[in-house]
Formats: structure tokens, sequence, C-alpha cells
């Protein structure tokens, strides 16, 4: 049965940041990176499968996975790319991407951002002309991401466990080729997603996704409760967990 939404300005909603963004780095979770040469990039892996998210989801897409994550999200299916990985130079990166065919490449991790060198990398493969897809945890600065890439900015929930992470400042430096993406843990990340979408006009600026954590969130329950908002919310299924096994590396 569809669930009745609350107030959106009730109280127990947060429109506004409860604090400052999380800038501290855990030491111990770059520790993968330390030591790492300049000019080289911690590379957990490169490989081709079909977009299993965002709107581009369904395309052939080359994926170049990224060593070490800031952030310990509860619903994380991807833990191996925290301390996993081995250093490629940029060049052997580009190489390898391009090697592999597709037009539409993403870089995903962990944590992209984490690696200086991936700002060069994202700027060679658009000049390469790939469409490049960034995704991103919304912890870190998206202001030095070359213009053209499309980033895939996932504001953390408080069911995530890392919602004090969210640089706040980001949604001013989002544009329409973005996408700003909620993984949803129960009712409660859901109301909170609604009511940011609302408070910032998230919708106005880019794709708005919901998608819910895989084996908790019945997506059919899910989109009833879109349907409920009036938005103009986009469904996100995490395509590529329908079609192999969830626990399924390199798909």
């Amino acid at each position: 049965m569809p669930r009745t939404l609350v107030t959106i300005n009730d109280a127990s909603v947060p429109l506004t940041p409860p604090g400052p963004a999380s800038t501290i780095l855990h030491p111990q979770r770059l520790r993968p990176l330390q030591g790492k040469p300049a000019g080289s990039l911690m590379i957990h892996e490169i490989y081709r499968s079909l977009q299993g998210e965002s709107t581009f989801a369904g395309l052939p897409c080359v994926f170049i996975r990224l060593t070490a994550c800031n952030l310990r999200c509860g619903y994380c299916d991807t833990p191996h790319a925290f301390t996993e990985g081995n250093l490629l130079s940029l060049d052997e990166v580009v190489e390898r991407t391009l090697a592999l065919g597709d037009p539409l490449v993403e870089l995903t991790g962990g944590e992209p951002l984490l690696q200086p060198e991936v700002f060069p990398l994202m700027v060679r493969l658009a000049d390469a002309g790939r469409t490049v897809l960034l995704e991103t945890s919304g912890s870190l600065d998206i202001a030095p991401v070359d213009r053209r890439v499309h980033v895939i900015l996932d504001l953390k929930t408080p069911g995530s466990g890392e919602e004090k992470a969210n640089l706040w400042s980001n949604l001013s430096l989002v544009k329409p080729t973005d996408e700003i993406k909620f993984v949803l843990c129960d009712w409660a990340d859901f109301d909170w997603a609604v009511a940011q979408t609302r408070a910032h006009r998230l919708t106005e600026r880019c794709p708005v996704l919901f998608s819910g954590c895989f084996g908790k969130v019945d997506p059919t329950e899910l989109a009833a409760w879109i349907l409920e908002t009036q938005l103009p919310i986009r469904l996100q299924l995490q395509q590529h967990k329908i079609l192999w096994h969830p626990a399924a590396r390199g798909v």
C-alpha cells in the first residue's frame, strides 16, 4: 500500500546541512595511495560492460574503477576497491581505455577525485572524443572537473552513514548535463531526499535519480512513492545487478 508523504517542511526533515561538510580524509583509508608516484594512477580495474545506472543506462561503456575511498557507506557494494589496485601511468590508462573502443567512459571507484591525476585523465578522454561520466560521492570539490564531463553526484542520505560528508557547495556547480543521485535505504531516506530535492530545486538544475538500496527497498514501492511527489524524479534500477549476480565483479 502506498505510504502518505509527510509534510516536507516538517522539522524532522532538515532542509539545510546539519553542519560543515567533513573535510577530514582518514589517513588509514588513503593508505593505498601513499607513496604513489606523481603522474600515475592506482587502478582497481578497467573493463567493458553495459552502463547499469544514470540516464546512460543500457549503453556499452568502458569503466575505469579507481582504488581508495574516503567514505564507508553502509551499503557499499565495491569494498574491494578500497585497497586493491595496480599502479598504471596516465598514458597506460588512456591507451587501455581507448583500445576498448566504446564512446562512453565512466570513472568510478572508490572515489575517483582522491587522485589528482584523474583530472588530466578526464581531459584526455574528452579530447579523444569520448563521452566521459564521473561518479563521485559528493564529498570532494567538483570545481576542477572539465566542463565536458557529466558529473554524477551522489548525495549521501542519513541511511548511508555518511550524510555529514556531503559538500553542499557542489550543488552550485552542477550543470544541466550533470546528474544528482540519491541511494535510499528506507522511507526516512526517501523523505529526506525529497526534502533536499525541493529545498535546493534540484530538478530544475539537472536530472535527479532515486535508487533504492539493493535488497532493502522494493523498487515497485519506491516507484509508488516517487509518483506521490509529483516531481520529475527518475527511478533508477541497478541494471547490472539484474543482468548479473549482484556480487559479480567486472560487470
